[in-house]
């Protein structure tokens, strides 16, 4: 996985936790919902990027 991707990632996944933190405060049920699927969304990504580059190594 190349860097610019992994950064896409993790700035998918920070701009969910933002997502969620501000419809918490904002007592936003659909925008914390949001953030969270951001965020899940980045991480099932990135999990998928790190199978990707353990079988590249084999």
């Amino acid at each position: 996985m190349g860097r610019d991707e992994k950064m896409d990632h993790k700035l998918e996944e920070l701009g969910g936790k933002a997502k969620e933190a501000v419809g918490r405060a904002t007592d936003d049920e659909a925008l914390e919902a949001q953030g969270e699927r951001d965020q899940t969304k980045s991480n099932l990504k990135q999990a998928g990027e790190k199978v990707k580059d353990a079988f590249k190594r084999r």
